[in-house]
């Protein structure tokens, strides 16, 4: 997934897949059967995640795999299966520790998926299932990191995260709203310690292409400034060119105008499951460059661009190098980050509870003050 590989690279990395099926398939452990809890799991194993006593194998799965991303499909997958189990079972006491086996078997029975369990085992890479796919990606030095302490962060009895320093909590409380929220009460919401609030204004339309406001923008965006609340906005882009992603940028700066936008103007970038979206066949290519052309004219305007994804959003449809520029909001639901690239707002939750709105609501957590950057 880094851009497109010249044919004939891709003629010898199908050869060294070839070549190299036994060896990858030995250090591969696919599939453990736990007969008392009849769970099955495959797992794909590469080499900077096992210590092998042969260095020599390790120098050449390290040549493989240079510093590109691996991919396995299902399929492929199943084509190691049962060799994957014998080499396991055989040669547990000196390529497997029993360690390793411990910890496997108590995610399993903790009832972890499997893709906890490979990102658990390789910390080194960003692990992100997609489709039926696992892609691995080295975790890169050439993007900037953030700083936060894992070991500072904590839920409070209400299950808002708090980050700390010196026992004090030194992050800030927010949400984001739509009109999935229905008619909220502002006055409960500050009441409830929210500092600031992401507004959906709009949408493009992912099969039309016709641009909507939300139906509760302004409501949400008055109410939430009349109760001293921050706001910044967002919206769900679906452009197919850089004349649709400027246009949408337009839209924006129209509809804030009259109101006082302090947090960040947000680009919510995501991958739509219908056949029928029309951003289905972009390339990651055309997706950054349509999100910097959305940016570039926020920022023109006086604003604060920003970037909305998950992981799929941030690792598979877009080129983090060429948008190091732009702050990063993050859709990651746990407690824990898994994320090693820098962020200013972490959504950790799609099922929180806030006073004055009726059912789930986002939860957001930041590290600083955003407003007037």
């Amino acid at each position: 997934m880094q851009g497109k590989y010249i044919q004939g690279k891709k003629h010898k990395k199908k050869r060294r897949r070839s070549e190299n099926g036994t060896l990858i398939g030995s250090i591969i452990l696919c599939l453990v059967t736990l007969a008392s809890i009849t769970i099955s799991l495959v797992m794909v194993f590469k080499c900077r995640s096992i210590q092998m006593e042969n260095t020599v194998v390790m120098n050449e799965l390290e040549a493989i795999r240079m510093d590109e991303e691996m991919t396995y499909t299902q399929g492929e997958v199943d084509a190691l299966i049962a060799n994957a189990v014998t080499t396991a079972q055989d040669e547990t006491s000196d390529k497997v520790s029993s360690e390793f086996l411990s910890k496997l078997k108590e995610m399993m029975i903790s009832g972890e998926g499997t893709t906890a369990m490979l990102r658990y085992f390789f910390p080194d890479e960003i692990v992100v299932a997609d489709a039926g796919q696992y892609y691995f990606f080295p975790i890169s030095d050439e993007l900037a990191h953030h700083t936060y302490d894992a070991s500072q962060f904590a839920l409070d009895e209400e299950g808002v995260l708090g980050y700390y320093a010196n026992g004090n909590v030194i992050s800030h409380k927010g949400i984001d709203v739509s009109k999935y929220q229905g008619k909220i009460n502002w006055e409960k919401v500050a009441a409830d310690d929210v500092e600031y609030a992401f507004i959906r204004l709009g949408i493009r339309g992912y099969t039309e292409g016709e641009i909507l406001e939300d139906d509760t923008f302004e409501a949400n965006i008055e109410g939430a400034l009349d109760n001293d609340i921050d706001v910044g906005v967002y919206f769900f882009t679906q452009a197919v060119s850089v004349e649709e992603a400027e246009e949408e940028a337009r839209y924006v700066l129209d509809a804030i105008e009259p109101y006082s936008v302090k947090y960040p103007v947000v680009l919510d970038i995501e991958a739509v499951s219908n056949s029928k979206a029309r951003t289905g066949d972009l390339t990651k290519e055309e997706r950054t460059e349509y999100c910097i052309a959305f940016c570039e004219m926020i920022r023109n305007a006086g604003y604060t661009p920003m970037i909305y994804g998950n992981l799929k959003t941030f690792m598979l449809l877009l080129d983090l190098e060429k948008l190091e520029e732009y702050d990063k909001w993050i859709a990651y639901y746990s407690d824990e980050i898994y994320y090693p690239y820098a962020f200013k707002v972490w959504q950790y939750s799609d099922t929180g509870s806030v006073s004055g709105i009726n059912g789930n609501v986002d939860l957001n957590i930041s590290f600083e003050d955003l407003s007037d950057e």
